[in-house]
């Protein structure tokens, strides 16, 4: 993707939630080298701090509300505070998150709960939230950071799949509400590949051995980058990273398929050789103050580039792979059925026996 115009970006108000770490604090530097004007939303006020500090050395300004995005009051008294100290809300970008790396029968649904209320609920809220400003003035963009895990469900991640599914169906939903409006709000979603963020290292885990994304891995500047994109050019979708491209699609064709292949390597994909350690913290209820930072621990595999597939493109692909997964059904199908002579003869045998 070619890099947009920075001309009038220092205009921009942006609002960022999960600004704190990985992608989320990736996109703000990025927005700050416009000199945009940040307003970063995340639990921990003194990782804000920091991330406000690197905003303002590479040329934006920030303010900062240590605000959990489970909260709706809170994140929508967030928001009128930033629409009147640093002026109307252009974009919103929804991206925070928390996970659990167990199977579904050793989560609590204490720890389901608080998985769909920040990484579902969380981008429900700030999507009404950022509603309550855009539509009176009819225009600003929402992005919502999601996942090929939006369309495809892996093992030991149940609650934040579940999540990000139910994302994609409400940002579906909301769309055909704002065309019906008439409304000039954009909405867009930026499904993910894995990324070289924290999660791994600070994610709830009832697991024996430390979790791991799967591979192939991402920077997340790189994801922060056409995310930056995305929220100044549109689409319906932004699929990143070829890993994501095959998951969607093959999902669509195959997904029976995809279960057995799941079952069968992604339990170990997702793990580490080392043993979870009896005093490993870990950010479900509360922040981990000491592991906020860009990347996590698997830079020595994570790649600096990625292409993304917009809008459009993404259709056409899902049409083809329609298409062609008809075409191979319609031909199974066909070989599986036995011709009409082979027919009767089975029938004739049958009422002989």
């Amino acid at each position: 993707m070619n890099t947009a115009p920075v001309k009038d970006l220092h205009r921009l108000t942006v609002v960022i939630t999960g600004a704190s770490a990985g992608v989320g604090r990736a996109v703000a530097r990025r927005f700050a080298r416009t000199g945009a004007k940040l307003a970063l939303i995340a639990r921990d006020p003194q990782a804000l701090n920091q991330v406000k500090q690197e905003v303002e050395r590479l040329g934006g300004s920030a303010i900062t509300f240590p605000v959990d995005v489970a909260d709706a009051k809170a994140l929508i008294e967030a928001a009128e505070v930033i629409a009147k100290e640093i002026g109307s809300i252009d974009v919103w970008i929804n991206d925070a998150m928390v996970t659990v790396f167990s199977p579904v029968w050793a989560i609590t649904p204490e720890e389901f709960r608080r998985v769909t209320e920040v990484t579902y609920l969380g981008f429900v809220h700030g999507t009404m939230a950022a509603l309550r400003h855009m539509r009176p003035r009819n225009r600003g963009t929402i992005v919502q950071v999601g996942s090929a895990l939006a369309y495809r469900g892996i093992p030991l991640q149940a609650a934040y799949c579940g999540a990000k599914f139910a994302i994609r169906g409400f940002t579906d939903s909301l769309r055909t509400e704002l065309i019906h409006a008439k409304s000039n709000i954009a909405l867009t979603m930026v499904e993910l590949p894995a990324v070289n963020t924290p999660q791994f290292d600070w994610a709830r885990t009832h697991m024996q051995r430390q979790p791991r994304p799967v591979p192939p891995v991402i920077q997340p500047e790189t994801v922060a980058e056409i995310i930056f994109q995305a929220a100044l050019k549109p689409q319906r979708e932004y699929w990143i990273g070829l890993s994501t491209i095959k998951a969607i699609l093959g999902n669509m064709a195959v997904p029976a398929f995809l279960d057995r292949y799941l079952a069968r390597h992604v339990y170990d994909a997702q793990e580490t050789g080392v043993p979870v350690s009896a005093t490993r913290e870990d950010n479900l209820m509360a922040p981990v103050a000491a592991l906020h930072r860009t990347r996590g621990s698997f830079g020595g595999e994570a790649s600096n580039v990625a292409f993304a597939v917009p809008g459009p493109a993404a259709r056409q692909l899902a049409l083809t792979t329609g298409a062609l997964a008809c075409l191979a059904i319609g031909v199974l199908a066909g070989r599986a059925l036995p011709t009409r002579s082979k027919a009767n003869g089975i029938i004739r045998s049958h009422l002989q026996r």
